[in-house]
């Protein structure tokens, strides 16, 4: 018996399935979005099942934003851990509430007849090892809460200095009161408060007018790829936009094993191998078919497993 669905039931469009994607996406987030949204909407252009971020952006700024799926989550934490460039363009004359342009501004000050010449020595003090005050418009918690919940509801809280690393500081373009600086950095380093500090320094106030992300570690801006074209390109394409899982491993040594070793660390064994010998900390290891196996620890040509990838089918001779 065939049964009619009434005209007015109408038929739904099958929702495509979540697939299990192993793989690092450079993204170029856009400003005016927040990191998880940018997450979301990206993991759902490449149907993956699992996903993450590996470090979030300030929904003001712009820029690179590695996302990990599947198996490229478990080794995410590098660049977690991985210096960072900016471009950040900083206006002097007032300070915001946020220490950005999404805040009020609160203090308003001269600015200074600065040449080119002066704000290179100002700028002199800020490279190296510094120290700052975490602003209250970030993720850090203080006993268990957030900060910016706290400044939402007008709370100020002692925060303890802490050191960063600001690599390289260069002036890229000098038009009073805005200025444009290329910062690499340390993790754990907020531009919005160099910017602020930078102008106290310089006599005035000052806040970040716009930033953007142009590199994490090994990766660059000019290889990510913008959220509107990504989900304007065809599903096998935007896959084809994914790098390996170990790709963020890239500094590591690389380990090569043979089938039993392979086998004794997949079950949780350690394994000694006479060309690992030279290799101590830890490594990227591949089995013989030179697929990924994981991140190993590696002591006196011993390997432990640190941490693998989800167990696949074997490949073909690896019984």
């Amino acid at each position: 018996m065939t049964v009619q669905r009434p005209a007015s039931d109408p038929v739904r469009p099958r929702r495509e399935p979540w697939l299990m994607i192993d793989g690092v996406l450079l993204l170029d987030k856009p400003a005016g979005l927040s990191s998880n949204a940018a997450l979301q909407r990206a993991r759902r252009a490449v149907r993956a099942e699992h996903a993450g971020h590996t470090g979030t952006l300030d929904p003001l700024a712009s820029g690179l934003l590695p996302l990990v799926f599947g198996d490229a989550a478990k080794f995410g934490q590098s660049m977690l851990d991985a210096d960072k460039e900016y471009l950040a363009h900083v206006r002097l004359g007032a300070r915001t509430s946020t220490g950005d342009a999404e805040g009020e501004i609160v203090e308003v000050a001269s600015v200074p007849p600065h040449d080119r010449e002066a704000l290179e020595c100002a700028l002199a003090a800020f490279r190296g090892e510094i120290s700052q005050v975490p602003p209250m418009h970030s993720a850090l918690k203080q006993g268990g809460v957030p900060l910016y919940k706290m400044a939402r509801q007008g709370i100020e809280v002692a925060r303890a200095a802490r050191v960063v690393q600001i690599l390289e500081l260069e002036l890229l373009s000098l038009d009073l009161p805005d200025l444009v600086l290329r910062v690499r950095c340390s993790k754990g380093t907020y531009i919005r408060t160099l910017a602020e500090d930078i102008g106290r320094a310089m006599g005035s106030q000052a806040h970040l007018q716009g930033l953007r992300r142009t590199g994490v570690g090994a990766f660059r801006i000019e290889a990510a790829v913008g959220l509107e074209a990504l989900e304007a390109m065809e599903a096998s394409a935007r896959v084809s936009r994914l790098l390996p899982p170990d790709a963020p491993l890239a500094a590591l040594p690389r380990v090569d094993l043979d089938t039993a070793s392979a086998q004794r660390l997949r079950h949780g064994q350690s394994a000694r191998l006479i060309s690992a010998a030279g290799v101590q900390g830890l490594a990227r290891a591949y089995r013989p078919a030179g697929d990924f196996l994981g991140v190993v620890e590696a002591r006196g040509g011993e390997l432990r497993v640190v941490r693998l990838v989800r167990e696949r089918s074997a490949a073909p001779g690896e019984g």
